[in-house]
């Protein structure tokens, strides 16, 4: 069967992630940075680490790619979930997709900063039999 791997950063980025197409503007940090909220992680745990994106980066955007995704034509569907945090001074935060035969990004899942702070988890479900990327 197709194994998942739990992905966190206590050690440094993890397998999902490209240490590489962490673009400027993300920070790796726990709650305890003295940067501002959120102050822990969604366990609740002040000195779990995530990713954040610098206060610095308001008007632009950052990218996180994934590795790439090797489906088979027996396990074509593949169920990625994440834990993410959207004050309401920030931004839209985007899941695209992009298959390797084509050379755009699927725009395939988005949230906006209007509700209030709080860890929230989104479970997207991607349906390939090529390769991909997230």
């Amino acid at each position: 069967g197709f194994s998942c791997d739990k992905c966190d950063f206590e050690t440094n980025l993890c397998k999902a992630l490209h240490e590489f197409n962490l673009q400027p503007g993300w920070v790796r940090r726990n709650g305890q940075s003295g940067i501002g909220p959120p102050y822990s992680d969604h366990n609740g745990n002040k000195s779990a680490y995530f990713l954040s994106l610098s206060s610095k980066m308001q008007s632009s955007s950052a990218t996180l790619r994934t590795n790439v995704f090797l489906p088979t034509d027996e396990e074509p569907v593949c169920q990625i979930t994440f834990h993410y945090w959207v004050s309401q001074m920030s931004g839209t935060l985007m899941v695209g997709l992009q298959k390797h035969s084509e050379d755009t990004v699927t725009n395939i899942w988005q949230v906006s900063g209007e509700q209030q702070s709080q860890w929230k988890a989104h479970t997207i479900t991607i349906n390939s039999t090529e390769k991909y990327e997230v």
